[in-house]
């Protein structure tokens, strides 16, 4: 462990303790026997750094159904509520005064198809008589350009066609991601307008979108901004404080701290493959970036606090309790993390500690650390 104020505090602690009243007497122990203490023997861990915060689930697309033609709707065709394939038909607009439009093109570019057919006849016929100096030079350019204009409107007609075939289409209002449709906002029988009025909505929930932050000061514990990169894994914690059993992934990190709520914005994907998870939902994620190496683990029990901080009980080699200053890190489950105060091996009281005071020598019982989780102070 790094050098730090630790050993100043033991001193002080000791000191203070030497000072203090007595402490209470069991009169049911007598003086000769040594109180039974449980203990845990500490060995250094590496612990994941890690942080939870409040988040909401959002579609990972959330798009608003409009019609690209106006009409009147003759008919739903989806559930609403119920999930869907891309390209799946939802509502269907009076096709009759498109496939009317349609026919009218159509006879119109037949039409043209052989004016332009017309028109290049005569202008061969013509290209062969200037030739041989039949008719002039004007009569053969005049046939020329004839077969030019009539063929450019052929291809006006021909692109008219292919947008009257495309209106036509457009009155099958189809899906156009997969996703869960929403309630529908027109009837059968309502008359809808061009990219102006909202069928209904559609919600892409897989993946589905986790959307949180954190502030300045839980950042410090990662040791600055969060990023695709530092970040190694995102856990949804659901309502029932249950873990979703799929881990996310980081698909958004801002580049800087909101000015105005002193927060980074981020943002997980999250695999929905059940549609578990619904747009809306208020849960929490864990962030895990990095690790501190070599600290404790200790139960909450077994750390007090005085004026001075915090402390813990050491059985030293002499079974005497000896008042141990520590530095302490973020909670892990139920354990504090030490950071500084401890070293490797030293065993560390974890019941009875009401009934303990520096010097005192008691009888240590050495425990394991899923023993300790019933003790009291």
């Amino acid at each position: 462990m790094k050098k730090s104020f630790v050993p100043v505090l033991a001193f002080i602690v000791q000191l203070l303790f030497a000072c203090s009243s007595e402490v209470p007497i069991d009169e049911n122990v007598k003086p000769s026997e040594a109180l039974t203490v449980g203990v845990l023997r500490v060995e250094p861990v590496n612990i994941r750094i890690s942080a939870e915060t409040v988040a909401q689930t959002e579609g990972a697309k959330e798009i608003e159904i409009r019609p690209r033609v106006g009409g009147i709707v003759l008919k739903r065709n989806y559930h609403e509520g119920i999930a869907v394939k891309a390209g799946a038909p939802l509502y269907l607009i009076d096709p009759e005064p498109f496939q009317k439009a349609l026919r009218e093109v159509r006879a119109e570019f037949l039409e043209q198809s052989i004016r332009v057919m017309k028109a290049k006849t005569e202008k061969e016929r013509q290209e062969k008589l200037v030739a041989e100096n039949f008719v002039s030079k004007q009569s053969y350019d005049n046939a020329v350009a004839d077969f030019m204009l009539t063929e450019a409107a052929l291809h006006a007609l021909k692109a008219r066609v292919q947008q009257a075939e495309l209106n036509l289409s457009y009155t099958t209002v189809k899906a156009p991601i997969n996703g869960i449709t929403g309630r529908s906002q027109v009837s059968e029988g309502a008359l809808v307008a061009a990219n102006s009025s909202v069928l209904t909505t559609m919600t892409q929930v897989t993946p589905i979108w986790v959307r949180f932050s954190f502030s300045d000061n839980e950042l410090n514990r990662f040791n600055g901004r969060l990023t695709e990169q530092n970040i190694e894994e995102v856990i949804l914690i659901l309502p029932d404080g249950t873990e979703y059993p799929i881990s996310g992934k980081i698909n958004f990190a801002a580049s800087e701290i909101d000015p105005l709520i002193g927060t980074q914005q981020l943002r997980a994907a999250f695999d929905n493959p059940d549609h578990r998870l619904l747009p809306g939902q208020f849960v929490r994620v864990r962030v895990i970036s990095g690790a501190t190496e070599d600290v404790f683990l200790l139960p909450q029990v077994a750390v007090m606090t005085s004026d001075l901080g915090r402390y813990v009980y050491v059985v030293n080699e002499n079974n005497e309790i000896v008042a141990r200053p520590v530095v302490v890190g973020e909670w892990v489950d139920k354990d504090w993390i030490i950071l500084d105060g401890l070293q490797t091996g030293d065993r560390v009281a974890v019941n009875n500690l009401i009934r303990l005071s520096p010097d005192m020598v008691v009888n240590p019982e050495l425990l394991h650390a899923k023993e300790v989780l019933s003790f009291r102070p």
